[in-house]
């Protein structure tokens, strides 16, 4: 068993949300993580905050393609080869 995800959302005085995530994104807890995106994207733009995930799949990848013009991601050196190789660091600003 990998590590639990754990999600904790902050709203920003400028109005964005900021979403971070740690632990691993899989089909376990892809749902909470899609509800999470939805939540922080619902007033505006968030940032989602990778930096903590260990691990994330191609449910975590949809769930980010979905709210692709909302979100801008924040992530580590181990998750940048799959936001390259899927694509979504080409529609989503990414800092490392």
């Amino acid at each position: 068993m990998g590590a639990q995800l754990t999600l904790t959302a902050d709203s920003r005085e400028n109005g964005v949300t900021l979403l971070a995530a740690s632990g691993e994104i899989d089909l376990s807890n892809v749902d909470a993580f899609e509800s999470a995106l939805t939540d922080a994207t619902r007033s505006g733009t968030a940032i989602v905050d990778l930096r903590g995930v260990e691990y994330l799949d191609s449910g975590g990848i949809h769930a980010l393609f979905t709210h692709a013009d909302r979100i801008r991601i924040r992530t580590s050196p181990l998750l940048m080869p799959v936001l390259t190789v899927s694509g979504l660091a080409e529609l989503v600003d990414v800092e490392q």
